[in-house]
């Protein structure tokens, strides 16, 4: 196994979780000058965002009010990140 970078995440409740990144994984991703944190979070948001649009508009079934909420929550913290709609950066819509 190649060389690796730790990442740590800490929680609202304290709780921190750690995990490992091959190194300069986060290098390649980033733009010239980016902090890795700024490029590991995006990543991260970009990705609760993907997986609650999934829940919510490609599952079978109804969802939740409480969910759904959750989920349009995640699309407009990701359009304040990113400045673009996630059904846009999906390159669908419902």
């Amino acid at each position: 196994m190649g060389e690796t970078e730790t990442y740590t995440v800490t929680g609202p409740d304290g709780d921190e979780e750690s995990f490992e990144l091959p190194a300069g994984l986060v290098d390649v991703l980033s733009e010239q000058g980016e902090p890795s944190t700024a490029v590991v979070s995006d990543v991260v948001v970009q990705a609760m965002a993907q997986q609650a649009h999934v829940i919510v508009h490609h599952s079978e079934g109804d969802v939740p009010e409480d969910i759904a909420e959750m989920e349009e929550t995640a699309a407009e913290l990701f359009e304040e990140r990113f400045g673009q709609p996630l059904e846009e950066a999906l390159g669908h819509s419902h």
